[in-house]
């Protein structure tokens, strides 16, 4: 892995606790956002495009050229603004090359009919040993699967986006309870990461403030994760992680913004097709008890 340092600069999102990153090369300014928020009140079905606005922003601000929006999976908990993103500003959308799996089981659930399961709604479909530009640095990628089956890691330079697969040492990893996902398989993603060199930066997908803790922080390093991760660090076992992971997804509640977030995000952040009468609608399937 390369030692050279992007600028990392990371903008929150406190409705659904994500952090966007907008990581640039500082030989030419040449940068990349990694899971931007499209801001929706479920409550009142209100699209706004706040936090895209201000990472666009951001980044005109500082005199950054956009090359890439990089996803790490497709997100359940957030509305992807990748598809505005890429509309506003030509930049190439970018997500793990699995995504067609998950794009699988949801285009049904959805009986989305206008969704491809071939990864055709996001410009490049990243496969690992795949490599882009980023200036003068590269980005390469390491599949990470357990959260989904099509999350990845992004590594540039000394820096690595992990995504949800794992979060800051004191609140521990994602949870693997969504289809596709699997907690023996999040485990070994996991070690994965943790071989990257020690002194690696991990740049966390969202940050949750643990007790004990009144700061939200979205940076760590591989040799704090390894000492200290609640869940895998300090020579915790597969088997250990996989019983601890298995009861503890079985306490958690769907995330509030599940499902219009996947109907979106199986399509790169665009909305459903509108209807004759040219209104947007997201599905809620039910599930009769």
């Amino acid at each position: 892995m390369s030692t050279q340092a992007p600028i990392v600069e990371t903008l929150f999102d406190p409705a659904t606790f994500t952090a966007t990153h907008i990581v640039s090369d500082p030989a030419t300014g040449t940068a990349a956002i990694i899971d931007p928020v499209h801001d929706f009140d479920p409550k009142s079905g209100k699209l706004t495009t706040v936090s895209a606005d201000r990472a666009l922003a951001h980044i005109a601000e500082r005199g950054l050229t956009l090359a890439y929006v990089l996803e790490t999976h497709a997100h359940a908990d957030h509305l992807s603004a990748g598809d505005l993103i890429r509309q506003r500003t030509g930049a190439k959308l970018v997500i793990g090359a699995h995504i067609t799996e998950v794009q699988m089981v949801f285009a049904g659930l959805f009986e989305a009919d206008d969704v491809t399961p071939d990864g055709s709604a996001f410009d490049i479909l990243f496969h690992e040993g795949d490599s882009l530009p980023l200036g003068s640095l590269t980005i390469t990628a390491l599949h990470t699967p357990g959260h989904t089956p099509a999350c990845v890691t992004y590594c540039i330079g000394d820096a690595a986006f992990v995504g949800d697969t794992l979060f800051m040492p004191d609140y521990g990893t994602a949870r693997a309870d969504f289809p596709g996902g699997d907690a023996a398989s999040l485990y070994r993603s996991i070690q994965r990461i943790l071989a990257l060199p020690p002194e690696t930066r991990l740049f966390v997908g969202h940050d949750y403030l643990p007790a004990g803790r009144s700061a939200y922080r979205f940076e760590t390093t591989v040799a704090a994760e390894r000492a200290g991760n609640i869940h895998v660090g300090a020579g915790v076992t597969e088997a250990d992680f996989v019983a601890m992971r298995t009861k503890r997804d079985a306490t958690l509640a769907a995330p509030t913004l599940l499902l219009p977030s996947l109907q979106v995000n199986i399509r790169g952040g665009a909305l459903p097709e509108a209807s004759p009468k040219g209104r947007v609608f997201f599905k809620l399937p039910v599930t009769l008890a």
